[in-house]
Parts: C-alpha cells; structure tokens; sequence
C-alpha cells in the first residue's frame, strides 16, 4: 500500500540509525553509494567500507584519501568534514577465505550491521576463470556466509550486471536463470587444475557465455538465491554504468568503462574511430539512478521480507532506448566547444559498423600516428604510451564485440513496478525513472563531466584549451595537406603516372580515408 503523505519519507525512516557494510566502496559505484548514503541520511549510523590492505598504507589513509575525490564536494558543502567519522574502514578482501576479515573485525560486522551492499568484483572480461572465481564468485559466497552470521541483517543488496545474461540474444527478463556448471563444480574443478589445463578447458565450461565475468557473475547469483530461507536478499542488475544525470553534480565520472572511455580517447585527439553501430540499441545507466535504485531495493527487501530473492534491472532500453545516431552530432559538436588542454591532436571521431572496418582504419588513423608520436616522445626523454593503448584497445575488441555489435533490450517491468511503491519524497530523492532524460543533454554533460573529473581541467583551463584546439586543427589540415601532396607526388613522379590521374588518386584516397 502507498503512502500518498507528501513529506513522508519511508526510506530515510527505514535507514536512520542503522550501521551498513560495503563491498566495492572504493570504486566507482561504491564511492556514488557512500555519498548519496551521507548525503541523504546524516543519521544514519556507521558505515563499513572493505578496504583492501596495500603495502606502506592503512586501510584508514585509504579511507581519508577516497573522501578527497570531488565526488564529495556537495557533501562536505551540506553537511560537513565531520560527516565522514560514519565511515570506518575493515581491512579485507573478497577474494581471500572468510573476507580476509580479522576475528575482532568480523565480530563488529555481525553484531552491528543491519544492511549489506555486496558491489566488489573484477570488471575485466579477459582475466583467467581462477581469479574470476575468487572474486566474482567465492567472493559473493563469503560475503553470503558473513549475513548467515550477522544477528539483524535486514537486506543483502548484491550487485550483479544485466550482461549475465548476454549469452541470451532475444533479451533477459528479471529473473534468475538456470547456469550451465554447478558453481562447487566450477570452483573445485578451477582448485584442482593448472592454469594451462584450466585455460584449455574454460571455453568448454563457460558454455555460451562470451566470457569469464558473465559466467561467474551467474553462478553468484546463484549463491544469493539460495540463501533467501537465512539471508533477505535482493539483486539488481545495472547495465553500463556511466556518468551521473543529476546527483551529486551532473556529469560526474570516475571510470573510464563504456563509453567515457571512448570519448576520453576522442577529446585527447588519439582516438578517432569508434566500433559502434549507430542504429544499434545500446543500454547505458547515469551511476545516481543505480544508487538510487540499491537504497530503494534494501528498504523495499527489508520491508517486505520476501520468500524469494527479488531482481531488478536498471537500465535503459527499454524504457528510454539509445542510439549513437541520436548523439553523434553532439559529440562531435562538443569535442570542440569543451576542449583539453592535453590534447595531443585534432579530435575527431567516426563511427564504424564492423570490427573488420575498424581495425583496418586503425592501422592508418591509430597504429601508424601512435608509432610516431611514440619515436617522437623518446627522442625528448618522454614515456611512450599510444601504440601501447592502441594495441591493448585492439587486443580487448574480441571479447567486447558480442557486447558493441549486438542490440540490447532488459525487460525492466520489475523496476517500474518498485518506482511506483514510493511515496512522498522519496519519489524525488530516489528517482528510478529515467524515460526523461534526454540523451544529447546527458551526453553534453558526459564529456564536460570527462574534462574536469577524469583530466582534472577546470573550467577556467577552457579558454587556453580552445587556442590550443584551433592550433591543432590547422595542423591537423596541413598534415592532411602533406599525406595527399605526397600521395600525389608517389603517383606523379616516383610512378610515372599521369597528373590527371594522380588528381584522381587523391580524391580516391580521400574518399577512402574518410569512409575509414
């Protein structure tokens, strides 16, 4: 039943006071999380954050550290540097036997926490099935075990991907499917083999799946459905997750997956092509719709108390589809009107249809300007890096191409549904809806979003890096100025061929270059 008081808020009654454990809180999503939960529950109680131990550092300066990224501007506006004393940091790890969790440290977790969100895993599509399994699905195990222990455990939020189901072409609706291997089959199969026999053996085990991460990101959800009988769980499946809509800030990124990625390399000038069919549907999600979606989730599963374990999709497709057609114009528009200071070269972006077009126009447009630059840089002291980045952006198109090439639709009734069960303000404060959004927008806000949080440009950098962009655009024309003067003088001089038809070449060459 919904509550139709307009200053009720259900979901912040259900979060006050109560403490909360993190998996993944220093990444991307996990940063998202903690601030809107600081944000929009300063009485909520601790906040545990699993915090991998490296060398020379404490888990509590990594903490201090993460609070530094700007993500947390608006917080430290509103509510205070003291804010931050609700986080505490438990030193772990998911791919380690019982979290890596100290006896002292596992005893706080599950005698104070009431609300888990389980988002740690290894995003890599090309890592080995052994370490996927530590993390992805060992790693969800024990994070199961730990809730069977915890004394008032109200919900386990686990993060999953609407990709786990990539191997079924027709769509996924939200629900669990059957996998094709046993998960203690899988993990004691991987225990018991080399890495040479296991690599030999993975295709075979993974079935239709078009790899490592979406095979075991199956299997873990597995793990969680079975528990529902101890452990109140929900999981929900985010498709690609970019950068925010509207909270904290518009166009806050710190992940440079999917298509941030990709115009990073555009607005830098070394990235020129992308492999992307602009009629395809592809599923992005702005990052504060997914966090509202897991806090709407743990109230609803620790309201309701559900038999069996509830799964969402948060995504797009099927509610505000997108294509590369509708914002291509704009990228191209924008690259310019919010240049990088650090740009190497001219942007310029074309989207090609086909895998085979794209790396026959990388071999012109990337690998042979990548090598020169290169020479270039060593020649005055510097650190080469672009044949590198163009050779590991070619070694991973294999795997992602079932993911660029194919179009995608999640059936997200489940999610329209939840939407509708909030009531008050909460309408406003965790927005699931994203049928408005309005991708060229959203997409302006992407690549301003780029330049300052994953560049590092402020905005008072603009006016010196739109010089610089005209700068390059003249060399960018004299370049192409050259390369055609000098085909021209190949086929006039070195080949004997007539100037009529070396004008010919030209233009061909032209066509041909520009079509690549």
């Amino acid at each position: 039943m919904v509550d139709t008081d307009n200053n009720s808020s259900p979901v912040r009654d259900f979060f006050r006071g109560k403490d909360i454990f993190i998996t993944g809180g220093t990444g991307f999503l996990g940063m998202a999380l903690i601030e809107k939960l600081l944000r929009v529950f300063p009485d909520v109680g601790t906040i545990y954050v699993l915090v991998r131990p490296k060398k020379g550092k404490e888990v509590s300066a990594r903490i201090e550290e993460l609070t530094k990224n700007r993500v947390y501007d608006k917080l430290k506006e509103l509510r205070g540097e003291n804010i931050f004393q609700k986080l505490v940091a438990v030193a772990g790890d998911v791919a380690e036997d019982n979290l890596g969790l100290s006896p002292a440290d596992r005893n706080l977790l599950t005698q104070n926490v009431s609300i888990v969100f389980h988002s740690a895993a290894t995003l890599d599509f090309n890592v080995d099935l052994k370490s996927a399994i530590s993390i992805n699905l060992l790693g969800t195990q024990r994070v199961v075990q730990l809730c069977k222990d915890i004394s008032h455990l109200k919900a386990l939020v686990h993060v999953s991907s609407a990709y786990v189901n990539s191997n079924r072409k027709g769509g996924a609706k939200e629900i669990v499917y059957p996998v094709p291997e046993n998960a203690e089959k899988v993990i004691n199969v991987a225990a018991g083999l080399s890495d040479e026999v296991l690599l030999e053996l993975t295709p075979a085990l993974l079935n239709d799946h078009p790899n490592t991460y979406t095979f075991t990101k199956a299997l873990a959800e597995h793990e969680v459905v079975n528990a529902i009988n101890q452990v109140p769980s929900v999981i929900v499946r985010p498709s690609i997750i970019t950068c925010a809509w509207k909270e904290p800030v518009p166009g806050w990124i710190n992940s440079k997956n999917g298509p941030s990625g990709f115009i990073m390399g555009a607005a830098k000038g070394v990235v020129r092509r992308l492999p992307a069919n602009k009629k395809l549907i592809y599923d992005y999600i702005p990052v504060d719709i997914v966090i509202n979606e897991l806090i709407v989730a743990a109230w609803h599963v620790g309201t309701i108390r559900p038999h069996t374990t509830p799964v969402y999709h948060c995504t797009s497709s099927t509610t505000n589809p997108f294509q590369w057609s509708a914002v291509e114009h704009k990228i191209k528009e924008n690259l310019h009107k919010y240049p990088l200071k650090s740009a190497v070269w001219y942007p310029t972006v074309k989207f090609l249809p086909s895998l085979l077009l794209f790396r026959i126009s990388a071999i012109f447009v990337h690998f042979i300007p990548a090598y020169i630059l290169d020479t270039i840089t060593r020649i005055v002291g510097g650190r080469p890096i672009l044949v590198r980045l163009h050779t590991n952006v070619d070694k991973s198109l294999g795997q992602l191409a079932p993911f660029i090439f194919n179009d995608w639709r999640f059936d997200n009734s489940q999610t329209k549904d939840l939407q509708k069960t909030l009531s008050g303000q909460d309408k406003d404060m965790f927005n699931l809806d994203i049928s408005k959004l309005d991708w060229e927008d959203y997409f302006v806000d992407m690549i301003k979003g780029i330049r300052m949080y994953l560049n590092n440009e402020h905005p008072r950098t603009l006016p010196a890096a739109k010089r610089k962009d005209s700068i390059l655009m003249v060399l960018n024309l004299l370049t192409q100025a050259l390369v055609f003067g000098f085909i021209w003088w190949i086929g006039s001089v070195a080949l004997g061929t007539p100037m009529t038809k070396c004008s010919w070449i030209v233009v061909i060459s032209y066509i041909i270059f520009s079509f690549l």
